[in-house]
């Protein structure tokens, strides 16, 4: 192809493209590639000629290129491992004791790497170290186990992280690592479908349990024992006591009747001799006290016989004085009633004249009055019939009140034989007229006198006397 003036420029922008392209790429690719291992790992890099340990403190340093493996003669492969602590935790793993005992153990170990290098050699990746670990950790734990009976793994649990440290100690020399500390045995229990712990548990407790009450039983023996003891000490030392009080008590008794029988002897001498000197007290009291007496006795029969005359004396004069003022009094009652009988007699004889006096005047004035009325009515014919008339009305309204009395006391039937209602009762209303009324005023009246009317008007509550009454008002009106 020739070239021709307009190509070569282009081709010197390509060129010049091309070769910043590569400065770029020789500067940007291994920048890609560089790797700063972390301060807790280790970062082991095999390429084709060696194998190299790069991290913190070790002497290829902390950096280095991860050229892919693929590029010729550059490409490395990398193992990565941790130097930080890490677990392996045995959870719920079976084991059996040297009886073939079931059961399930918690196991937790802590281990670090110190030889990257043999670790390298002996696994790829962390994660597959991890459990090349555990199948350390596990046949270790399964192999001392298998070693002990159950009874001694329980009651000797402290004992066997010990023994598991001790047990892959040597093989983790061989992986590149150790124990950071003992391994930890974290619990033992029962597996699924078996009780052979909570039975050795069960067995245990109540192991316990008879050694405690042993135990109580026979430190409450000793007590009961040691109470006893104290007891009998006690009651001796009180009755020693109680003895030692009863001697110091009946000697001072014997001492104290003894002085008390003394001055008893003593009181009674005393009492003899005060007995004697009151008897004489008494005597010179009883002689004074006669002596006085018979003073006494003549002072008071001659006052008896001074008062007797003076009372002689006395009741002479109140007698005379008693009978002049028994006269004075008998004659001033005598002229008292004198007086009196003669004001009496006065005061009647005026009391009687005063009052035929006014008997007089009052018959006088009736008397004048009934004359002026009489002159009058009998003047007056109009006035006369009047009167006639008010004093049958007064007598008619009395009888007819009267018989109302009666007729509301009597059962009395009117049969009206002829005529109509008003007629018959018309006619017994005649019955009791005034006139028909002292009609049967005077026959009940002479019914009465006889022996048989008397008895039959009692059986009605009437009797004579109050026929006559009834004939006499009756009359009257």
């Amino acid at each position: 192809m020739l070239q021709t003036a307009e190509n070569i420029p282009v081709m010197g922008i390509a060129l010049t493209v091309l070769a910043f392209m590569a400065v770029y790429l020789a500067i940007k690719i291994p920048v890609w590639f560089r790797v700063v291992v972390p301060t807790n790992e280790v970062h082991i890099v095999q390429s084709s000629k060696e194998t190299k340990s790069f991290g913190k403190g070790l002497a290829p340093g902390n950096t280095y290129y991860a050229w892919p493996a693929w590029i010729p003669y550059f490409g490395v492969v990398t193992s990565k491992f941790t130097l930080a602590v890490f677990s392996t935790n045995l959870k719920d793993y079976e084991a059996f004791d040297t009886g073939r005992l079931p059961f399930v153990v918690d196991v937790m170990a802590f281990f670090r790497i110190t030889d990257s290098s043999m670790a390298a050699e002996r696994v790829s990746t962390f994660e597959e170290l991890q459990a090349q670990l555990k199948s350390i950790l596990q046949g270790a734990v399964r192999s001392i186990l298998a070693k002990s009976t159950l009874e001694e793994i329980l009651s000797e649990r402290g004992t066997f992280g010990a023994k598991f440290t001790a047990e892959v100690e040597g093989q983790l020399l061989q992986w590149g690592c150790e124990t950071v500390k003992n391994i930890e045995f974290m619990d033992i229990r029962d597996s699924a479908n078996s009780a052979v712990i909570k039975n050795i548990m069960e067995k245990k407790k109540s192991q316990i349990e008879m050694e405690s009450r042993t135990e109580v039983a026979k430190n409450k023996k000793l007590a009961e024992i040691a109470e006893i003891q104290a007891k009998q000490e006690s009651d001796i030392k009180r009755q020693e006591a109680e003895q030692q009080v009863g001697i110091r008590t009946a000697q001072k008794e014997k001492e104290v009747g003894i002085a008390q029988e003394l001055a008893a002897q003593e009181v009674q001498a005393q009492a003899k001799v005060t007995a004697e000197r009151n008897m004489e007290v008494q005597k010179v009291n009883s002689v004074k006290s006669a002596d006085i007496a018979k003073e006494v006795a003549i002072v008071q029969a001659k006052q008896a016989q001074e008062v007797k005359t003076v009372n002689a004396e006395a009741d002479k004069k109140v007698v005379e004085v008693t009978a002049v003022a028994a006269l004075e009094k008998t004659k001033r009652e005598a002229e008292g009633i004198l007086v009196t009988a003669e004001n009496t007699a006065k005061g009647i004889e005026l009391e009687g004249t005063a009052k035929a006096e006014a008997a007089k005047a009052m018959q006088l004035a009736s008397v004048a009055a009934q004359t002026e009325l009489a002159e009058k009515i009998g003047g007056n014919e109009g006035y006369q019939k009047y009167l006639v008339d008010v004093r049958t009305v007064e007598a008619n309204q009395a009888v007819g009140i009267e018989q109302a009395h009666a007729l509301a006391k009597a059962d009395i039937k009117v049969f009206a034989n002829g005529g109509s209602a008003a007629d018959g009762l018309t006619n017994a209303g005649k019955m009791f007229s005034p006139q028909k009324g002292l009609d049967a005023a005077s026959a009940l009246e002479a019914f009465a006198a006889t022996d048989m009317g008397a008895a039959f008007l009692k059986r009605f509550g009437i009797t004579a006397e109050a026929a006559k009454e009834l004939l006499k008002d009756t009359a009257k009106k």
